[in-house]
């Protein structure tokens, strides 16, 4: 599977931003997504995962209730709402997937997508 991401941008303290990672190739829903970032001179570090249907989500502490993964299977898209936004969330996102046969291997990468947040 080859992903996509994009709706990176710059935005105040407080803003919202959604990011979208789309994928191609085929049965999307076979795959468990994750958002990551990396801040610049820091390591990258989970945000968000999703499962297959979309029904189980998990969040980094450090953006619970201000951010929300989902997927739409249909459109083979995986969602990032970033509301809130702090400075501190400056980085590259980086969505992610691993099959379900697999879970614990995140072998496909999107490109990156950089999101600014100003105080």
């Amino acid at each position: 599977v080859q992903l996509q991401a994009s709706g990176g941008g710059s935005v105040q303290a407080g803003g919202s931003l959604r990011l979208s990672c789309a994928a191609s190739g085929r049965a999307f829903s076979s795959y468990a997504m994750r958002w990551f970032r990396q801040a610049p001179g820091k390591e990258r570090e989970f945000v968000a995962a999703v499962n297959w249907s979309g029904v189980g989500t998990y969040y980094a502490d450090s953006v619970k209730g201000r951010f929300t993964i989902s997927r739409d299977n249909a459109k083979n898209t995986v969602y990032l709402q970033m509301n809130d936004l702090k400075p501190e969330d400056t980085a590259v996102y980086y969505c992610a997937a691993a099959h379900i046969e697999t879970p614990a291997q995140f072998d496909y990468w999107g490109q990156g997508t950089l999101v600014t947040v100003s105080s």
